[in-house]
């Protein structure tokens, strides 16, 4: 059996571009040199979107437990029996349903152990909705699942990362939202992941205010000055090293980012706007704070493309190499961690001097 990383891949809406992305991804065979990959739907559907790419070549080893997977090819795991009727680019129940049930199955793997990681496909947050997914997300799904008291959304890529304090919420109840304690978390969650995930030994991170001109010395709101402050000087005093509050136009107009390892923004598109802007073809959505690994994906469903062969896979291709570094990391630090219990607790490597080996 072997001992290489195991990705675990949901499909997400099976008629949106999930599937598309998946193939054209792991139709690049040198993922596999870093991972067995474990895909969970079924492949009827698999082969019907494969036809509708003009990619018949590409086939998936059937397996029934992860335990089974071939290193050497990419499997699958049938999650149902009944033949199910695709309509590609129509938001219906069907898509819905068959996305919870390979979402439900990957997670049950993951929470036991047979996966290392897991790489969620796009769903709609809408058709997924049930009696057992009543979740503004997967963030919130993946949160529940792991009895995580709190998680951070976090985007990466190469030039900027950036992570929400609220998340999927409507814009009217943000500003009420947002407590000292939120923020000092989330900080925390940040900071924590930077270093264990990330291998940055100290981060620095940039806090961006609430309101224009981050409140303009309380003129234009006084969330800064009552609550997100007093929130960066008590993270500070925590071992974060923090700044701010910035205002959010000006910060990312003038590249401020770019002298930051991560940006805690307020809310949802305060963050996610520019962060799309600047990385949406290699953006990696990563849910930080839990045990267990998953990334996404910086995209949605996109319906007005499934079926056209015109969905770019970087930005999946991205999500999985993350979850594999990541993966490697929280790794090499458990070593690192016993070898210093088993030397009398003197270390003589630190995680950061290997960290070029393990990314």
């Amino acid at each position: 059996m072997s001992d290489k990383i195991k990705i675990g891949i949901s499909i997400g809406d099976v008629n949106g571009i999930g599937l598309e992305v998946i193939i054209k991804s792991l139709a690049e065979q040198v993922i596999l040199d870093y991972c067995t990959i474990i895909v969970y739907g079924h492949t009827k559907i698999a082969s019907y979107h494969r036809k509708a790419l003009g990619m018949s070549d590409f086939v998936f080893n059937l397996i029934n437990e992860p335990n089974l997977a071939n290193p050497k090819k990419v499997n699958m795991i049938n999650c149902w029996e009944e033949d199910v009727k695709i309509e590609l680019g129509v938001a219906n129940e069907t898509g819905g349903k068959y996305a919870l049930l390979s979402l439900e199955k990957a997670t049950d793997d993951l929470l036991n152990g047979k996966i290392d990681a897991l790489v969620t496909a796009p769903i709609n947050k809408h058709n997924i909705q049930s009696d057992t997914f009543k979740f503004p997300g997967h963030t919130e799904y993946l949160q529940e699942r792991s009895g995580s008291k709190d998680v951070l959304m976090f985007l990466l890529s190469e030039d900027i990362r950036v992570g929400v304090v609220t998340g999927h919420i409507p814009l009217t109840e943000v500003a009420q939202s947002i407590t000292k304690e939120k923020i000092i978390n989330k900080l925390i969650m940040m900071n924590e992941s930077l270093k264990n995930d990330f291998w940055i030994e100290k981060p620095k991170i940039a806090v961006l205010g609430l309101n224009p001109h981050a409140g303009d010395n309380g003129l234009l709101g006084e969330e800064e000055e009552q609550i997100i402050i007093p929130a960066i000087h008590d993270a500070f005093d925590k071992g974060v090293i923090c700044f701010g509050p910035y205002p959010a136009d000006g910060f990312f107009g003038k590249g401020s980012y770019k002298q930051f390892d991560a940006v805690l923004a307020m809310y949802h598109d305060q963050g996610l706007i520019p962060f799309k802007t600047l990385a949406f073809s290699n953006g990696v959505n990563y849910t930080a704070g839990m045990k267990f690994i998953r990334t996404s994906p910086d995209h949605g469903t996109a319906y007005d493309i499934a079926g056209k062969n015109e969905a770019d896979p970087s930005s999946f291709i991205e999500a999985i190499f993350t979850a594999i570094r990541i993966v490697k990391n929280r790794k090499e630090q458990e070593n690192l961690l016993r070898n210093q219990l088993r030397s009398g607790g003197k270390l003589v490597e630190t995680a950061f001097d290997l960290k070029d080996d393990a990314n």
